[in-house]
C-alpha cells in the first residue's frame, strides 16, 4: 500500500473559531458558521490587519473593490458578523470600533498549516484533473456545492437540473475541484453540448480519458477501464443526446464501483442511482418598498450583479435608490446568472436607470456575454434556441401557448385556455410533464395547490415566435373572468393577508388579459366583464390607480346594452371609491357612486345596496357632510333590518355607530360600536369592497373610550385595531386604522407615539398614492410642531395642509386642524386672527353636524377670549360653561376635563379656587381607576399646588 500524501494549506485560529481563508469556512468548534459572501471578507480583512485600525474607508476598499457604497452597508455586514460570533457576550471580544477612526480586530490569532489526508496517492498512469478553470469567486451557491458534493459523496451518481443559465456547470466544476484532493485519484469534464450525434458520447468520455475509440462497441472497454479507478467524472449538457447519456451513466454507475457519476442536464436522466438535485436561480429581494442598499447585498442575485458590472468597468454608487434599481433588474431576470452577467455587462456602456429601462421595454436577448463563453451562452437568444430545439412539436406549441400567462399558473387555468383541435387533454398533461422535467416550466406549491410559471427570459423568447394569437387570449381573459366571478367576493373579504396572497397569484394574469381586451386586437365585451370582476380583488389589495384605470377605460366602452347592469355597478362603485381615496371629493365620485347605488336600488339588489349605502355614508362623512352621512347610515340599518342578516346588521351598525361617535352622541354610539366590535357577524364584515368595517368601529370605539373617561382601554383597543389592520396588509383600512390612533396619542399628550404612527400613516398613503391622506399626515406634523413650540412652522404647515384638503374636498379632519390652528396662532399672538378661526369653525360644526368637537371649540374660544389685551372675561366664562354643560350632558367625561381645567386655573387667577378646584377634583374622580393623561397630570399638579 502505499504512503498517504497530503496538501498544505494555512488556517487562522482565535477564541473557539478557526478560519480556513481559500475555503472561505469559518468554523466554532468544529460547526461551520453560516456567515455572507461579504461578511467573510469584512473578517478576513480585519484579521490580515490585528491590533491595528482599519479605517472605514480602507475597509470598504478591500471588500467592495471597485465599487462607492455607504459606510451603512459596512456597519450592516460588521454587525451581521459581530452577531455571528457572539461578539460582546460573555466577555468575547474579537473587533472593537474606534469612533470616527474605523475597527480593529483584537482577539489573539494563531496560525497554522493544516494537512489534508487523501486516502491514496495519484496512480502514475491516471492524470489527476481534466477540468475546465474554477471560477475565482462563485457568487450564492455555497450552501448549494455543499449539498450536492455531500449528496455526491453518499449516493455517487447526482444529476444537477435547471434551466438554461442557471449556473449548472459552474456548480459542477467547482464541486469537481473542491473535492479532488480529498476524494479522487483524477477527475475528467465531458463537455456533451458540442456533440450532434448521440452515437459519439462513448467516444467523447473515451477520447477524454486518452482511450482509444476505434471499437464497434466501446462500452466493455470503457467500463473494463473504469472498473478499478477512483475517480469523479462529470457529464456535462447531457439534454441534447440524453437517450444515449443515460444508459451510459447507468452502466458506469453498475460497473465501476469507485467512479462517482456528476451530470449536468436541463431534465433528470431517469436512470437507476441517479439522485437529481434541482437548481434554483439566485435569490432575488422580494418586491416590497422595503429594500436598503445593506440588505440588498445580502442576496446572491444582487452580489453577482455588483461583481460583474464590476469587472466590466462600471463605477455603481450604492445607496437605497440604486439597489432598489438593481433589484428590479435581478427579478426580471429571475436570478438567472446568466441573464444577470449580460445585463450588468451593459451598465458600463448604458448605465444603471438605462439597463432597467431597456430590460422593461424588452428583455434583450441579443445582448453579448463573454467572447470565451460556449456559443449557446453567448446570448440568451442561443441559451433559449438550445433547449426550444430540443422539444418536440407538441411540446413547442404547448411552450407557446403558455407563454399567454403572466405569473403564475395552476393545471385547471391550462387546462382551460391551451387545449384545442390540436392539443387535447391527455397530450397536454404529457407536454406539461415534460416540460417541467426538462427545466422549461417551473413549478411552485402555493399553499395546497401547485403553480407553474415561465421564466420572464424564457415568456419573452416565445413571443417573439409567436406574437399574438386572438382565440388563446380570448379563452385566457375569460377563464380568468369566470374564475374572478366565482372567487372575487370571497377573496375580497379573507381577513388573512397569507389567505389572499395564495389567490392574488393571478393578478399578473389578469393585468394581462385586460391588457389585451382593451388593446387593438382585444374583446371589450369580455374585458368589461373581466373589469368588473376584477374590482373587488384590486380594492381588497389597496391598488387604487389601478383600480381607477381599468373601471374608466371600462366604462368608456360600455354599449347600451350594458347599461345597468350588474358589472356597470360594480365598475361605478369602484371607480367612485378609487377616486375618493386618490383625489378626495371630487364631483366624479359622487356621480359613480350615486350611479352604482341606483343601478343596485333599480334591481333590487339589497346586498349591494347597504355595500354602497356604505360607500355613500363614508364620502359624504369624508366630505364633512356629517348629517349627509347619518342619514346614508339610518338607511343602511333599513336595508339590513330587511336581509335579517347578522353581518349586514354588523356593517349597518359600523357606520351608525361611527356617525353617532361624530355626531357627538356618545352614549349610543358605544352601545351600537361595541355590537358592531363584537357582536354577531362581525368576523364577516373584515374588508368588504375596499374597507375594513370591523376594524373601522373598533378604532371608533377606542376613541369613545377615551372620551368617556377610560384612556388605557381607549389606548389598549387602539393598539389593537392598528395591530390587526397592519396583519391584513390592506392599506386603507390600516391608515384609518392609523389616523383615529394618532387622534389618541395628541389626545393623551404621547407626541412620540403619535409622530410614529404618522410616519406610519404617511408611508403607507405614499405607497398608494392616497393624495388626500398625505395632506393629512403633514397637517398632524403641522400640530406637533406647535405643541413642541415650533408655532411659527406649525401654523403655516397646517394652512398648506388645509388648503389641499378644500381643494380635494376632504374635510373630515378640518375641525381638528382649525382647533391646533389657533393653539398655534395664540402661541404667536395672533388673537385677532384666532378669534375669527374659531367662530368659523364653530359655524362649520353647526352646519356639517360634527358636534363630537364642540365643548372643545367652546373651550378654545374661551382661551381666545382671554388672550386679548382686554380679555372679555364674561363672555369667556359662558363659553367654559356652555363646554361644560356640554360635555357633561353628552357623557365626554375627557372634554369635561380639560374644561375644568380652564375654568379652574381662570377662577384660581381671582382668588376662587376652592370652588374650582372642587369640580375639578369631582371630575378626576369619575375617570376609570388608573387612568392617566397628561390633562389628568395638569388636573393633579393644580390640586397639589392648591391644597
Amino acid at each position: 500500500m502505499t504512503e498517504p500524501v497530503g496538501s498544505r494549506a494555512t488556517t487562522l485560529s482565535f477564541g473557539p473559531f478557526t478560519v480556513t481563508p481559500h475555503e472561505r469556512l469559518v468554523m466554532r468548534d468544529g460547526v461551520t458558521l453560516p456567515l455572507g459572501a461579504k461578511a467573510f471578507d469584512t473578517l478576513i480583512a480585519l484579521m490580515s490587519r490585528p491590533n491595528q485600525v482599519v479605517s472605514k474607508w480602507d475597509l470598504m476598499a478591500l471588500v467592495w473593490p471597485g465599487i462607492t457604497v455607504e459606510e451603512a452597508n459596512l456597519r450592516f455586514h460588521v454587525a451581521t458578523l459581530r452577531k455571528a460570533l457572539g461578539d460582546g457576550k460573555d466577555g468575547a471580544r474579537y473587533i472593537t470600533t474606534l469612533s470616527g477612526r474605523g475597527y480593529c480586530f483584537v482577539a489573539p490569532l494563531s496560525h497554522s498549516d493544516i494537512r489534508t489526508e487523501r486516502r491514496l496517492e495519484p496512480r502514475a498512469d491516471l492524470q489527476p484533473a481534466k477540468l475546465p478553470n474554477r471560477l475565482q469567486r462563485m457568487v450564492g451557491r455555497d450552501e448549494t456545492v455543499a449539498a450536492v458534493s455531500e449528496k455526491l459523496i453518499s449516493s455517487r451518481f447526482v444529476t444537477i437540473a435547471g434551466p438554461g443559465g442557471v449556473g449548472k456547470t459552474a456548480v459542477a466544476v467547482t464541486i469537481a475541484h473542491d473535492l479532488l484532493d480529498t476524494r479522487f485519484d483524477s477527475a475528467h469534464f465531458v463537455d456533451l453540448a458540442a456533440l450532434s450525434d448521440p452515437d459519439l458520447v462513448i467516444t467523447s468520455i473515451l477520447l477524454m480519458l486518452g482511450l482509444p475509440a476505434q471499437t464497434d462497441d466501446p462500452l466493455p472497454a470503457l467500463l473494463a477501464h473504469l472498473h478499478d479507478k477512483r475517480m469523479l467524472l462529470i457529464l456535462d449538457n447531457c439534454e441534447h443526446v440524453i437517450a444515449a447519456a443515460a444508459p451510459v451513466a447507468a452502466e458506469i454507475f453498475r460497473g465501476a464501483p469507485d467512479v462517482h457519476i456528476l451530470a449536468t442536464s436541463r431534465e433528470p436522466l431517469r436512470v437507476e442511482g441517479e439522485q437529481v438535485y434541482r437548481l434554483a436561480p439566485l435569490a432575488v429581494p422580494p418586491d416590497n418598498g422595503d429594500l436598503t442598499a445593506a440588505m440588498a447585498q445580502t442576496y446572491p442575485a444582487l452580489q453577482l450583479f455588483l461583481e460583474r458590472a464590476s469587472a466590466g468597468g462600471a463605477k455603481i454608487m450604492l445607496d437605497d435608490s440604486s439597489a432598489a434599481i438593481i433589484a428590479g433588474i435581478c427579478r426580471k431576470l429571475d436570478g438567472m446568472a446568466l441573464a444577470i452577467e449580460l445585463a450588468a455587462g451593459r451598465v458600463e456602456a448604458y448605465g444603471l436607470e438605462r439597463t432597467a429601462t431597456l430590460l422593461d421595454e424588452r428583455l434583450n436577448l441579443l445582448w453579448q456575454g463573454q467572447r470565451t463563453a460556449p456559443p449557446r451562452q453567448k446570448t440568451l437568444q442561443a441559451t433559449l434556441d438550445w433547449s426550444y430545439r430540443l422539444l418536440s412539436e407538441t411540446e413547442r406549441l404547448v411552450l407557446r401557448r403558455l407563454a399567454v400567462f403572466a405569473g403564475h399558473f395552476t393545471i385547471d387555468a391550462v387546462l382551460e385556455v391551451v387545449p384545442d383541435e390540436r392539443v387535447d387533454r391527455s397530450r397536454l398533461f404529457d407536454a406539461i410533464d415534460s416540460l417541467v422535467a426538462k427545466s422549461m416550466v417551473a413549478p411552485r406549491p402555493i399553499g395546497a395547490m401547485m403553480r407553474y410559471r415561465l421564466l420572464d427570459t424564457t415568456r419573452s423568447y416565445l413571443l417573439e415566435i409567436e406574437p399574438g394569437d386572438a382565440a388563446l387570449a380570448a379563452r385566457h381573459a375569460t377563464y380568468y373572468r369566470r374564475w374572478l366571478e366565482q372567487a372575487g367576493t370571497t377573496l375580497a373579504t379573507m381577513p388573512s393577508a397569507d389567505e389572499r396572497a395564495i389567490h392574488f397569484s393571478a393578478l399578473h394574469n389578469l393585468r394581462a388579459a385586460l391588457d389585451w381586451c382593451f388593446g387593438r386586437d382585444g374583446d371589450v365585451r369580455i374585458g368589461f366583464a373581466l373589469a368588473a370582476a376584477a374590482a373587488p380583488i384590486f380594492l381588497a389589495m389597496s391598488l387604487l390607480i389601478e383600480c381607477r384605470r381599468w373601471s374608466e377605460r371600462a366604462l368608456l366602452a360600455v354599449d347600451a346594452s350594458l347599461r345597468g347592469s350588474t358589472e356597470e355597478m360594480h365598475l361605478q362603485a369602484a371607480l367612485g371609491l378609487a377616486l375618493m381615496f386618490t383625489r378626495g371629493g371630487s364631483a366624479a365620485a359622487l356621480a359613480a357612486l350615486s350611479r352604482s347605488l341606483a343601478i343596485a336600488e333599480t334591481r333590487g339588489d339589497l346586498p349591494n345596496q347597504l355595500q354602497l349605502l356604505g360607500r355613500m355614508h363614508i364620502f359624504h362623512e369624508r366630505m364633512g357632510q356629517f348629517e349627509a352621512a347619518l342619514g346614508y347610515a339610518r338607511q343602511s340599518t333599513t336595508v339590513a333590518g330587511t336581509l335579517g342578516d347578522a353581518a349586514a346588521l354588523a356593517l349597518a351598525n359600523s357606520l351608525l355607530g361611527v356617525s353617532l361617535h361624530l355626531a357627538g352622541e356618545h352614549r349610543d354610539a358605544m352601545t351600537v360600536l361595541e355590537a358592531a366590535w363584537k357582536g354577531p357577524g362581525t368576523e364577516r364584515i373584515s374588508t368588504v369592497y375596499g374597507f375594513d368595517h370591523r376594524n373601522r368601529a373598533g378604532i371608533s370605539l377606542a376613541r369613545e373610550f377615551w372620551l368617556q373617561g377610560r384612556p388605557a382601554d381607549a389606548q389598549r383597543l387602539a393598539r389593537q385595531t392598528v395591530a390587526e389592520a397592519a396583519q391584513m396588509e390592506h392599506p386603507i383600512t390600516l391608515c384609518i386604522a392609523l389616523i383615529w390612533a394618532v387622534s389618541i396619542d395628541l389626545w393623551n399628550g404621547d407626541l412620540d407615539d403619535a409622530e410614529a404612527n404618522i410616519d406610519r400613516f404617511i408611508e403607507h398613503a405614499t405607497s398608494r398614492s392616497m393624495g388626500p391622506y398625505l395632506a393629512v399626515g403633514r397637517g398632524v406634523k403641522g400640530e406637533l410642531a406647535i405643541r413642541r413650540g415650533a408655532a411659527a412652522e406649525g401654523v403655516e404647515t397646517i394652512k398648506a395642509c388645509l388648503r389641499e384638503l378644500h381643494d380635494a374636498g376632504y374635510e373630515l379632519l378640518t375641525t381638528t386642524f382649525n382647533i391646533a390652528l389657533v393653539h398655534g396662532m395664540l402661541a404667536l399672538g395672533q388673537s385677532e386672527e384666532g378669534a375669527c378661526l374659531i367662530d368659523e369653525a364653530i359655524h362649520l360644526v353647526g352646519q356639517g353636524g360634527d358636534r363630537l368637537y364642540m365643548p372643545e371649540l367652546l373651550r378654545v374660544k374661551a382661551r381666545v377670549l382671554l388672550s386679548f389685551p382686554r380679555p372679555n372675561v364674561e363672555e369667556a366664562e359662558t363659553c367654559l360653561m356652555e363646554s361644560l354643560e356640554l360635555a357633561r350632558r353628552s357623557g365626554a367625561i375627557a372634554w369635561e376635563l380639560r374644561t375644568a381645567i380652564d375654568l379652574a386655573e381662570h377662577r384660581a387667577a381671582h382668588g376662587q379656587w376652592e370652588e374650582a378646584g372642587e369640580r375639578l377634583r369631582s371630575t378626576i374622580e369619575r375617570f376609570a381607576e388608573g387612568s392617566e393623561t397628561a390633562d389628568i397630570r395638569t388636573a393633579c399638579g393644580l390640586l397639589e399646588i392648591w391644597k
